[in-house]
């Protein structure tokens, strides 16, 4: 199928066009009126961009608007009008045309018109895909997104370890996502038809942290009108997700260590010994070992909790993964609010790239809710502001399709082949893409 349909009755302009899109390697077609050019897309489905004259015999410009946006309403048509046809063509882009040319006009504007409709076609289509690909995936538990070099290294080791009995340390900022790793590491391993128990150490006050992870017997202190079952216990044959751990107070470290070692817990006001079968996987976001050597957290239980540590890397060392993780958030934004969010351009994809990302991926997802809610994003402070004024719009989309190459070529293990077909690109295409912004296949195959 074409890129492009071109409808004109006047044949010397449908051949002057014709010219001028072979010499700038625009596919298209042209038709010398609607109805065949119709027929066409009807045999060989929709283009990705239609222009058309305004004023045709037999069916109108409008007529064509009209049918091709009843189709797809993001396929971009570009409208040619004369003189007379201003007021129609304004009517029309209110009707969802994309934009409008007026006779006579420069090649030059054409070209760069049908050009920036064809980048926001490949971009919708691409938001499609992923939209595609990210619902068909909910169904598999939590997925770690992203296909940076770390973000693979992580899921491999998470591959070997996770059916294991292994006791897990996560290490990683603030909204780096440790819960999930977990959740998946929970999911991946032979426990996952067992509970997986999460408890914040920070959120749980000193007198009550041990009665919540172990539990009490009735009457054991006041209050206690009935026994109950401690969060360890609850996670019997599964997994206990101790967040934050640095913040457990030390007498609570020192029990923990005990049941750590012998896989043995006493609920408050009890003697009697209960066998526990859990995994403990616990997470930080400082360094456990300069907290044991200062003397904030116990050295032995950091030892012990060390068996296989996992480093969660913040976003701004995976920014090759902010795109894709925008859109599964704009995905899980879209059912929980109802709303569609509309196709995010290249623009504003360098806004989410050339931002730092403090709060890591949890910025990220509130940063995609906001985009299903306002319809557009907020800005992230004057250093992003200043960024996208001074970087052209041509710089902006060159980084974007340079992500997006190293993201195929990552997912295609370095293929020149397999990275055509899935970018739908010439070889000669993808080769000088590939040497404009400095990209060697070798550095994208696995050892």
């Amino acid at each position: 199928m074409y890129d492009v349909i071109f409808i004109d009755d006047e044949s010397d302009i449908r051949l002057a066009i014709e010219q001028s899109f072979e010499l700038e390697e625009i596919p298209a077609r042209f038709f010398a009126s609607a109805e065949d050019a119709l027929l066409a897309i009807k045999t060989d489905g929709l283009p990705k961009v239609v222009i058309t004259d305004i004023c045709l015999p037999g069916l109108s410009g409008e007529n064509i608007l009209s049918s091709i946006l009843h189709q797809d309403a993001e396929i971009p048509v570009i409208l040619i009008t004369g003189h007379g046809d201003i007021s129609m063509a304004v009517n029309a882009l209110r009707n969802g045309a994309y934009d409008f040319i007026e006779k006579p006009f420069p090649i030059d504007r054409l070209i760069d018109t049908t050009r920036r409709a064809l980048d926001k076609r490949a971009l919708t289509l691409e938001n499609q895909e992923l939209k595609r690909s990210l619902k068909a995936s909910q169904a598999l538990g939590p997925r770690i997104i992203g296909e940076t070099p770390s973000i693979q290294a992580l899921r491999d080791t998470i591959i070997h370890i996770a059916d294991t009995n292994a006791d897990i340390l996560l290490f990683g900022e603030t909204g780096t996502g440790k819960e999930l790793f977990a959740r998946s590491i929970h999911e991946q391993s032979s426990r996952r038809d067992n509970n997986f128990v999460a408890i914040n150490c920070g959120a749980v006050p000193e007198n009550l942290i041990e009665s919540e992870l172990y539990g009490h017997e009735k009457g054991a202190f006041t209050g206690a009108d009935s026994a109950r079952v401690g969060k360890l216990e609850h996670a019997q044959g599964g997994t206990l997700f101790l967040d934050e751990i640095e913040s457990m107070p030390m007498q609570a470290q020192i029990r923990l260590l005990r049941v750590l070692q012998e896989r043995m817990i006493e609920r408050v006001g009890s003697n009697s010994l209960i066998p526990i079968d859990i995994r403990v996987i616990a997470a930080t976001k400082v360094d456990l070992k300069q907290a044991a050597s200062e003397g904030s957290f116990r050295e032995d239980l950091y030892y012990r909790l060390n068996i296989v540590t996992l480093e969660l890397p913040p976003l701004r060392q995976r920014k090759e993964d902010i795109a894709t993780l925008f859109h599964h958030f704009l995905l899980v934004a879209d059912s929980r609010y109802g709303k569609s969010a509309p196709a995010i351009e290249a623009q504003q994809i360098h806004q989410l790239m050339a931002h730092d990302w403090p709060g890591n991926v949890r910025e990220l997802r509130n940063a995609a809710e906001r985009f299903v809610l306002l319809g557009r994003l907020s800005q992230f402070g004057e250093s992003d502001n200043v960024s996208s004024k001074e970087t052209s719009l041509a710089q902006q989309v060159a980084e974007f399709e340079k992500s997006i190459i190293e993201q195929a070529l990552n997912q295609c293990d370095g293929s020149i082949k397999a990275t055509m077909e899935h970018l739908q690109l010439a070889r000669k295409t993808l080769y000088d893409k590939m040497q404009k912004y400095g990209l060697d296949k070798n550095n994208y195959k696995s050892e």
